[in-house]
């Protein structure tokens, strides 16, 4: 029997408080959080600054949670060494800041970690298909990068559905594996991941799951609740109902 996607909850700490990365870092964790979500931005493809690779070597050193390092910057190929030695679990780059996506996506992957794809929302969902087995994971923005605390895109559930039914046809699974004979016992291989990051809610969250999202990024609605786990815990709740 085919496996579901296992949904995977990544708290975003860039809506933490940046006076205690390392508390904020462990709160995720204890709070039942699956990933923590480390946007990194370099004022150039995107017009905020925040932590290099320093600051996520620390938050290393907190924490055992899955460190899930977004790269919103220029020329990523450049950078990954050093956040793989920081400790990055997967490093996620974005197709519009360079040239060697495949060559970028290649060297991660011989660093032994994930590799993700990002994708702007106004990017042509046309050029998905190409790179689906040269990566780990496919993030799909339903904000503008940039900035937390921005209104959900629901336009971008239509590159969702259109992801995770390429996934399903060509028979795409985790690590962007493509099974060739659709009977084999090799289809209890997981299903390929496709991320959502920007504006998620508890009241738009269960939208992204059915689209065929299964790695839910998550800021404001966590990091700014009076209690991470509950937030966390009813998060859940609505992606089951």
């Amino acid at each position: 029997m085919k496996k579901k996607a296992e949904i995977k909850i990544a708290p975003s700490i860039l809506a933490g408080n940046f006076g205690y990365l390392a508390d904020e870092a462990k709160k995720a964790e204890d709070a039942g959080a699956d990933w923590l979500h480390l946007d990194i931005m370099d004022g150039h493809f995107v017009p905020n600054l925040t932590m290099g690779h320093q600051v996520v070597a620390a938050i290393n050193r907190a924490t055992d949670i899955f460190l899930d390092v977004h790269l919103m910057i220029y020329n990523p190929f450049d950078y990954v060494e050093r956040f793989v030695e920081a400790g990055a679990d997967n490093i996620t780059f974005h197709l519009e800041a360079t040239e060697d996506v495949e060559e970028t996506l290649h060297y991660i992957r011989k660093c032994n970690i994930k590799a993700g794809l990002a994708f702007n929302p106004e990017t042509s969902l046309s050029l998905i298909p190409r790179y689906l087995d040269k990566c780990d994971m496919i993030l799909l923005m339903t904000v503008n990068p940039g900035f937390g605390g921005q209104s959900f895109n629901d336009e971008v559930l239509n590159k969702v559905r259109f992801t995770r039914n390429l996934c399903d046809q060509l028979n795409i699974r985790a690590g962007g594996i493509t099974l060739k004979n659709k009977e084999s016992s090799d289809n209890e291989l997981p299903p390929f991941d496709i991320q959502v990051d920007g504006g998620i809610t508890i009241n738009n969250v269960g939208q992204c799951v059915e689209a065929g999202a299964n790695i839910i990024v998550a800021g404001t609605s966590l990091y700014h609740s009076s209690d991470m786990k509950s937030a966390i815990r009813d998060m859940r709740q609505a992606i089951t109902n």
